[in-house]
């Protein structure tokens, strides 16, 4: 008697909603759960983790007078953000399944890594060669540096590949299956440089000389060595390999 009382509500709902939008409510309504066991517990330690690491950056920064660090104080404050948005970008899309989900998670998706993340990056980049420029320091003699570099070009290509791939229906791509046939070279890239972009901002945070001398070894630690860690392991613990058959 109750599921048909609930089936009538479930209908009167249904009956108000505008004929162009029926069908889309009709797909929300029927969601079914994605999440699987541990998938939350993963997002919320990756979350966490990665604010440590947003705060770690940014609370050395702004504890030796950013004012003084020149253009060099919007590398960190910047790339640190960027990273954050990746994480997001990456959690939000993860466990969507279902063509309702997977258009509100791949227009998160985009806000994150194209509307914030790339632009972030890229500008963080941007500051670091000119700081170097302006006081005609050699440019990638490091290790951070040269892995720096090499992320931020693989992000790029990654961030136009991704979009090639679903704008105007992927037309740049050859539209249809053609475009969609990329997406899981797309996915898998993505993990890769974005283990690459985690290894260099602990490259930085735990071995560069401006920070090991402007900071205590403790807060880098846990800042660049553990927090990376967690968001790594959080994330690819909620990989769905299923997304990503090449045989």
């Amino acid at each position: 008697m109750s599921n048909t009382a609930d089936n009538h509500e479930q209908e009167g709902l249904l009956s108000d909603v505008e004929p162009g939008q029926d069908e889309m409510a009709r797909n929300t309504t029927n969601l079914r759960t994605e999440d699987r066991k541990g998938d939350r517990t993963a997002e919320y330690a990756a979350l966490a983790a990665v604010l440590v690491f947003v705060l770690v950056t940014w609370g050395i920064i702004f504890a030796n007078d950013p004012k003084s660090l020149g253009w060099f104080a919007y590398h960190p404050i910047l790339q640190s953000c960027a990273i954050a948005c990746f994480t997001y970008g990456i959690l939000t899309l993860q466990p969507t399944s279902q063509p309702v989900t997977k258009a509100a998670g791949l227009q998160r998706h985009q806000i994150a890594m194209f509307g914030v993340g790339i632009p972030c990056i890229l500008a963080g980049t941007a500051f670091m060669i000119y700081n170097k420029s302006v006081h005609l320091a050699p440019h990638f003699t490091s290790w951070h540096g040269t892995f720096g570099i090499i992320t931020v070009v693989w992000l790029v290509i990654q961030a136009l590949v991704g979009g090639a791939s679903v704008w105007f229906g992927g037309a740049a791509l050859g539209g249809g299956m053609k475009a969609k046939a990329v997406w899981k070279y797309h996915r898998l890239s993505g993990y890769i440089v974005f283990t690459l972009a985690l290894f260099t901002a602990y490259l930085a945070g735990a071995w560069s000389t401006w920070v090991t001398g402007h900071s205590d070894i403790l807060v880098r630690f846990v800042g660049y060595t553990v927090a990376p860690v967690v968001i790594l392991l959080a994330v690819y613990t909620r990989v769905r390999p299923s997304k990503m058959k090449f045989i």
